[in-house]
């Protein structure tokens, strides 16, 4: 496209543009599993699916220049990005991972991957100290959301990059809940990248999808022998979905940015409330209450708030982290990192602010 686009317009714009072919302004949905050779040797580019698939080259070429990354790579969900990120190391091989994260992660090392031989802690990502004192000989890699998930603590991004680089670590940061409208991990020093695309990035809650963005030749050459390998790519309708969603993502995130603020106040002003707890930016934010009780009050109350798992859609959702999603997180390390049976989690929509304002103070007004 020539000059180099802000990212207000590379969003709405894609890698691409359109379509060369036909003109297309919506990059055509390619709903083909197989394509056609002209002669042995002589490929238009595209063999199977699986392998490459021209939507979803467009949303992989998309994130890899969100990110300002060389490589991008989406997946059927971000469980399934995560999975291809983790099958990069080896048995024997010992992960450093923040404590504070989402159920699904700790579920697939701890259920899955230690039983072929990963070994993991966890550690408070915010105190770099306790990043060095955790690695080993056998350290290869240092996993972190940042801000966390639920209790949005923000990771110093350059100061990790420069630990796992003095100490030849992979530094991969699971950036979903910032999305590169509000962070470039890559531009701070991490290696890898990772996003549930289900979330802000398709934001509207209809389709699961994970991306992988990186600058490193060595690791997109693994990450791509695993991806075409064992298959877990995502369709060319979800991908078409995912850049469909990506065009909003800026005014999405703004309006939700400034709804969240102005709930973060209201909320920690609301006699019922006793934590909030928020990154200064974003859209998610999670609070406490004064007892059990009242949480149960506050998932069958609300309205115009849906109680439902996930985040980053156009409708705000209320989730119940201790039962939902950090589930398979024992308790005590639950507790540890502050996920009681009184916290609530939000991810705040696109909605009126004043029509969710008082749908929240309904529901916690006793």
């Amino acid at each position: 496209m020539g000059k180099k686009l802000k990212f207000n317009s590379l969003v709405v714009h894609g890698a691409s543009g359109y379509d060369e072919r036909t003109g297309a302004v919506s990059i055509p949905i390619y709903q083909s599993a197989t394509f056609r050779h002209r002669a042995l040797y002589d490929s238009t580019g595209y063999d199977y699916s699986r392998l490459q698939n021209p939507t979803r080259e467009e949303l992989e070429n998309t994130i890899a220049r969100m990110d300002c990354a060389k490589y991008g790579f989406a997946f059927s969900s971000g469980m399934a990005a995560i999975t291809t990120a983790a099958k990069l190391f080896k048995s024997g091989d010992h992960i450093i991972i923040s404590d504070d994260l989402y159920g699904g992660t700790y579920r697939l090392f701890e259920e899955i991957y230690k039983n072929y031989g990963i070994q993991t802690t966890y550690v408070d990502i915010t105190n770099l100290d306790e990043i060095k004192g955790a690695i080993r000989e056998n350290s290869k890699a240092i996993l972190y959301e940042t801000p966390t998930n639920p209790m949005l603590k923000v990771a110093d991004i350059s100061k990790i990059s420069e630990i796992a680089r003095e100490n030849n670590l992979i530094s991969i940061v699971d950036n979903t809940l910032y999305t590169p409208y509000l962070q470039k991990p890559l531009t701070m020093g991490a290696d890898i990248c990772v996003y549930s695309a289900t979330k802000f990035l398709a934001g509207h809650n209809d389709t699961l999808a994970g991306l992988i963005t990186t600058n490193d030749d060595e690791i997109a050459h693994n990450l791509k022998l695993i991806q075409k390998s064992e298959g877990a790519v995502l369709s060319p309708f979800d991908s078409w979905l995912v850049l469909r969603g990506i065009k909003t993502l800026a005014i999405r995130m703004e309006r939700a940015e400034k709804n969240a603020k102005a709930i973060y106040k209201f909320l920690k002003n609301h006699k019922n409330v006793t934590d909030v707890f928020y990154s200064g930016k974003g859209a998610i934010l999670s609070f406490r209450v004064k007892n059990v009780e009242l949480v149960h009050k506050v998932l069958k109350d609300v309205k115009l708030i849906y109680f439902a798992e996930s985040l980053g859609g156009c409708e705000t959702l209320i989730t119940y982290p201790t039962v939902q999603t950090h589930n398979a997180i024992p308790e005590d390390l639950r507790n540890k990192i502050g996920v009681n049976d009184l916290l609530l989690r939000l991810s705040v929509g696109i909605e009126d602010k004043a029509d969710l304002i008082y749908d929240l103070d309904r529901a916690l007004t006793t």
